[in-house]
């Protein structure tokens, strides 16, 4: 198991880590790297790993990007997601807000947006929020456009 930082010393006593983004050195291989490209954002505040799988051209990312309202997840309920009609989407001036807020080492946030810009995909599996089917690099490219200009 791989895990992140903040993780691994939350749940060192409940699971056996394999490894750790953020301690292990930053040229580490853990074996899926010839099908899948992964970036961590060691200036995020969370911490987290943003991974592109290559062959299906999907940038899969957990608390990086949100794409709100999450009328997919809540397709089948009855339930209305009170976070969501913030339309806090990527292409949202509130989602650029957001990510700024939350880099809380803007260098390293720049290198690391910029290092997914550079990847191949075209759709994203968020965490929070329906699946960006097509346009996905143009999504990130919005979402993270503050730090992409510097």
């Amino acid at each position: 198991m791989i895990g992140v930082e903040p993780l691994v010393d939350k749940k060192k006593d409940e699971f056996q880590f394999d490894g750790v983004y953020g301690r292990d050195p930053v040229d580490t291989k853990y074996g899926f790297e010839s099908e899948i490209d992964a970036c961590y954002f060691s200036g995020f505040a969370n911490k987290d790993v943003a991974f592109c799988h290559k062959a299906s051209k999907t940038l899969v990312v957990a608390d990086l990007l949100f794409n709100l309202p999450a009328k997919e997840q809540y397709s089948g309920t009855w339930t209305v997601p009170i976070v969501g009609n913030l339309g806090l989407g990527p292409l949202s001036y509130m989602h650029k807000r957001f990510v700024w807020a939350v880099g809380h080492n803007k260098e390293e946030m720049s290198r690391d947006a910029k290092t997914v810009a550079g990847w191949d995909f075209n759709k994203i599996i968020p965490c929070h929020g329906d699946v960006i089917e097509k346009d996905g690099d143009k999504a990130w490219r919005e979402a993270y456009k503050w730090y992409l200009d510097v």
